[in-house]
């Protein structure tokens, strides 16, 4: 295989990983809560660190958006523990799932969520005829009121393909996402892979539809773009979708 294949398979398999980064969804809803003033690394430290009994836990969360070939994408996250400022959750994910078995990317992890609305997340992803992958993330609320919320993302990427002559490779990249009154709103992103001098960018839109206690209908749309020595001609290419989340 020569190493120009290899190239456009290792791009792809970067760009998945960046589509996860870069798409939040409210996975959890805080009903109740006595809500207190902490930080993240002192709720860490304290002793009984479990189930709360001011947050209800009980709400699972998952979503469903598709492709323009029909396939689909699915995000679930379950809580596991916490107390009334931190939650710890299982995170799965799945994309380019077909109706004869096959996907594009499959994943899971573990996330931890602050009631001021920041967030740490490790997943790891297996990627058919390409390899796995292992992601940091973490995204920090720089403004977190009922009309507006404004975050912060970050992420490192470890690839690990089991292509011969591909050595394993970081990507690592940024972002920011805004949201008015949970009903529209945007964000920008950029990630990089060293090895193959790459540099991804993002720019996406969000509207929502319809939203109750239960479930969420979402319009996204947007503009993505690579650079590179070894892509001649790069051009920004549009991207849309629904994504329909449930609550339960």
């Amino acid at each position: 295989m020569s190493f120009a294949k290899l190239f456009v398979l290792a791009v792809l398999a970067v760009s998945v990983s960046a589509r996860y980064v870069y798409q939040e969804h409210p996975y959890y809803l805080i009903e109740e809560a006595n809500v207190l003033e902490d930080d993240l690394e002192d709720a860490l430290t304290q002793p009984g660190f479990e189930a709360p009994r001011h947050v209800r836990l009980a709400r699972q969360a998952g979503s469903v958006s598709s492709n323009p070939d029909g396939s689909l994408n699915l995000n679930a996250k379950l809580p596991l523990a916490g107390n009334d400022k931190n939650i710890l959750s299982a995170v799965a994910s799945g994309s380019g799932l077909t109706d004869k078995g096959g996907y594009g990317a499959a994943g899971a992890g573990l996330a931890l969520d602050n009631v001021k609305g920041h967030g740490l997340s490790l997943t790891g992803t297996h990627i058919p005829k390409f390899g796995d992958q292992l992601t940091a993330a973490g995204h920090v609320a720089l403004v977190n009121t009922p009309d507006h919320k404004l975050n912060a993302n970050a992420f490192v990427t470890r690839n690990m393909p089991n292509i011969p002559n591909v050595p394993d490779f970081n990507t690592h990249g940024a972002g920011v996402n805004y949201m008015f009154k949970d009903k529209i709103g945007g964000s920008l992103g950029v990630a990089q892979t060293p090895l193959f001098q790459k540099t991804d960018y993002s720019a996406m839109g969000n509207l929502n539809l319809f939203r109750d206690r239960t479930s969420s209908l979402d319009f996204n749309a947007g503009l993505s773009k690579s650079v590179s020595p070894f892509i001649p001609k790069s051009s920004w290419q549009p991207s849309g979708g629904l994504t329909f989340t449930r609550f339960w």
